[in-house]
């Protein structure tokens, strides 16, 4: 253990931010420590909430004070003192951006150094480094915009010729009479409102359908004096089909657009110049278009001395993504295709190729998304910035993360108020033997449970789909199904066929996505409770107004107006932000404050955990019934009044779970439920899902979590790999019978596990 703080100790004294109990810690330099703990139990809170925030907020300081307004804010948390704290360098979950012109290449920086190859040693000379740019003017196909493709709209779907605007004749979801966007049509003044479309001259209809976006002359009063008019085909394209909304409008969008590639580019998104430039015989988008695995061949074979600080620069970028296991992907491929662990990846494999060291990285989860396959990749990429002289720190519940830490630090007991506390530190062999909850937990053999009958089968044939080509697989009706496979190997392709497939079935889509949430969303705005709560508070203090517990109304604390902080604006330096000294953060008025439920003011309510509020509510159903439902899910370590902007994808994904749980006969779609969860909650989440199966529903799930897939009826393994090195059906089975086919990945897995525990 001695030799594990041989190079010295990251050393935080009296951690006190959230829920933690003045905790202080050693984490060893230049070694690999894991945070593990049930979700809610404050590991988080010590990692990144007060080990990296001071660490980035003291970096900010050594910059001049007129840098300073243009860094990034981070908290002053609570806390004594930290010794020997490296730079800190946080590689976070979130999803690299879902914007159709970012590429894999474009968002490593590879393409900027593959466009200034080309504009210096391209055969013609085409132009400057702009000239192969497919986001700039000079560079992008005049058809397509630089998008690779174009849209054809069935212009019938959009609309009704049998009526008139009045009556409703745009069909398409948000364009219903009296609405926004109908008044985009209906206050112009353009056309006769009661006129059937099929009566409009070609003029009127070209008018209302075609015309591009044009300021009005002469509008009517109604006429916002700055809006613009377009017509109803370029308006969808622009506002719905290639804006972010258009993902929540995807059944409706796929009646109504065709989408193919580009007659002019051919998917290449460059104008005919930009691919005359060559270099040996290839233009750059055929260069775009390789593995990255071809790309480094193709760069071997350059021997202008020109290119030559270029070539390394770009040999050393790719070199890092082949080396984590993304050597399948395309330089061209589209961020908005990438699965969550390819992300995740991309992240990492930046920081591989950097000089630097004696920094500390911390890493939220890097299990995420990945299957146990993926995560012997990440496991020796990690290695590689630990041998470069760094720490590294992650936060994780996964075991084969955990196994693989040379220290491991356990937070707890509990989660919430019943955490904060450092439970374990030691070695993974120490923590196997503790009596922790991780250790019980990580103790556990995995079992295989007997397999229900299907009541029928859901097949799928022939799909053709992103790197699916001719895949037909079957997924039994009545039990549970979990859908497997390395990251990028089409899991999530296979599961929208089936998808498609039912389309006209009630079935429950709980993706990732957010819940459509703000920053005023809390888990008591998202249940509905705020009402049914101050209707407590004002009964049972003689029926005060309800107004009276509202912090955005009449119960608001003058003093902050309802924030709980007072906020001074410094000119160029971070502004001062302090707790309200009237209100103590507590956000509402010394008279909100004086009436209690129960013995407890509103605040003290809202702050409760979802866990202790059962108790609190067991008396009143109509709020009792909603947290409970929340706790079913594993979320009871939330807090009443947290925002929902916090959280996870994989607590958004529970959060609305929660919601569903009344079907009966439906079929569910899970993508990766275990997201974020410890093994203990893990647990309850399989016994949830059993209860659903009990009920006459059907559960479909994405996950790479080897004790859920244990407890599946069946098992659908695609692989072998991932982009082009996959796409097939492995195996299709029972889960024990998948250890028997050493083809099947996940099979491997679930064998070497059980082989562990002999």
């Amino acid at each position: 253990m001695s030799d594990l703080f041989a190079d010295g100790a990251i050393s935080i004294h009296g951690a006190r931010e959230n829920n933690l109990k003045d905790v202080s810690i050693d984490i060893p330099k230049h070694q690999t420590t894991v945070f593990a703990g049930l979700s809610g139990s404050g590991k988080s809170s010590l990692v990144f909430d007060t080990m990296a925030a001071v660490s980035r907020r003291e970096l900010n300081e050594t910059f001049p004070s007129f840098t300073q307004q243009y860094l990034p804010k981070y908290g002053q948390p609570e806390f004594d003192s930290i010794d020997h704290l490296p730079v800190a360098i946080v590689v976070e979950q979130k999803p690299i951006g879902r914007n159709s012109r970012s590429t894999l290449a474009t968002y490593t920086g590879i393409y900027s150094v593959l466009r200034l190859m080309f504009s210096r040693i391209g055969k013609p000379w085409v132009g400057y480094s702009e000239w192969f740019s497919f986001n700039l003017p000079q560079g992008m196909c005049p058809e397509c915009q630089g998008l690779g493709y174009v849209d054809d709209v069935d212009e019938s779907q959009l609309i009704d010729p049998n009526k008139s605007l009045n009556e409703g004749a745009m069909t398409f979801t948000g364009f219903q009479p009296g609405t926004w966007r109908w008044r985009e049509y209906g206050n112009s003044g353009l056309f006769d409102l009661d006129k059937k479309i099929k009566d409009y001259s070609k003029e009127e209809y070209d008018l209302f359908m075609h015309a591009p976006r044009q300021k009005l002359k002469n509008p009517p009063a109604q006429w916002a004096r700055t809006a613009l008019y377009e017509g109803l085909v370029p308006r969808m394209l622009r506002s719905v089909i290639h804006s972010a909304s258009g993902r929540h409008h995807e059944a409706a969008l796929s009646k109504i657009v065709t989408r193919k590639p580009c007659p002019v580019c051919h998917g290449t998104r460059l104008n005919q110049d930009a691919l005359k430039g060559k270099i040996e015989g290839k233009n750059i988008a055929e260069v775009s278009d390789m593995d990255l695995v071809n790309v480094l061949n193709f760069l071997d074979s350059i021997s202008d001395p020109k290119a030559k600080t270029m070539v390394r620069e770009l040999r050393s970028k790719i070199q890092a993504l082949v080396d984590i296991g993304l050597g399948y992907l395309s330089l061209g491929r589209g961020t908005d295709t990438l699965s969550g662990g390819e992300a995740q990846r991309i992240k990492i494999a930046k920081y591989l190729t950097s000089s630097l060291s004696d920094l500390v990285y911390v890493l939220d989860e890097p299990s995420v998304g990945l299957h146990p396959h993926d995560i012997q990749l990440i496991t020796k990429s990690l290695n590689k910035l630990k041998n470069h002289g760094n720490t590294v720190v992650i936060v994780d519940h996964n075991p084969a993360i955990i196994s693989g830490a040379d220290y491991v630090v356990e937070i707890g007991p509990k989660a919430g108020k019943g955490g904060g506390r450092v439970t374990f530190k030691g070695t993974y062999p120490e923590l196997l033997k503790s009596d922790t909850i991780t250790g019980k937990m990580l103790r556990e053999p995995l079992s295989f449970r007997e397999s229900r009958k299907p009541t029928s089968w859901l097949s799928v044939e022939n799909v053709n789909s992103h790197n699916l080509h001719d895949v037909s697989a079957k997924i039994p009706q009545g039990v549970m199904t979990v859908v497997s496979g390395p990251a990028g190997s089409g899991k999530s392709t296979l599961v929208h066929a089936f998808k498609q497939e039912v389309s006209d079935q009630d079935y429950v889509d709980l993706s990732q996505d957010s819940v459509g949430i703000n920053i005023r969303s809390t888990p008591a705005t998202y249940l509905n409770i705020l009402n049914p709560l101050r209707k407590l508070f004002s009964k049972a203090n003689d029926g005060v107004s309800t107004q009276l517990f509202s912090y955005n109304g009449k119960g608001a604390c003058p003093r902050c107006k309802g924030k709980g902080v007072m906020i001074t604006e410094m000119a160029f330096m971070d502004p001062v932000v302090q707790v309200c000294e009237l209100c103590h953060g507590k956000r509402y008025s010394q008279e909100a404050l004086q009436y209690k439920y129960h013995g407890k003011d509103i605040s003290e309510v809202l702050n409760m955990s979802i866990s202790d509020t059962l108790d609190f509510f067991k008396d009143v159903p109509a709020i009792y019934k909603k947290v409970s439902l929340l706790d079913q899910v594993g979320l009871g370590y939330l807090n009443l009044s947290q925002a929902m902007t916090t959280l996870s994808g994989g607590e958004v994904q529970r959060v609305k779970l929660a919601m569903e749980l009344d079907h009966t006969g439906s079929i569910y779609f899970l993508d990766e439920p275990t997201t974020g969860l410890h093994l203990n909650d893990t647990k309850r989440l399989i016994e949830l899902f059993e209860g659903l199966v009990n009920k006459g529903n059907t559960l479909i799930l994405i996950e790479h979590n080897l004790k859920l897939i244990s407890q599946a009826d069946w098992l659908v393994d695609m692989g072998p790999d991932a982009g082009k090195y996959g796409g097939q059906v492995c195996f299709e089975g029972t889960p024990k019978d998948s250890m028997n086919d050493p083809e099947s990945r996940t099979g491997v897995a679930l064998k070497s596990e059980v082989e562990k525990a002999e």
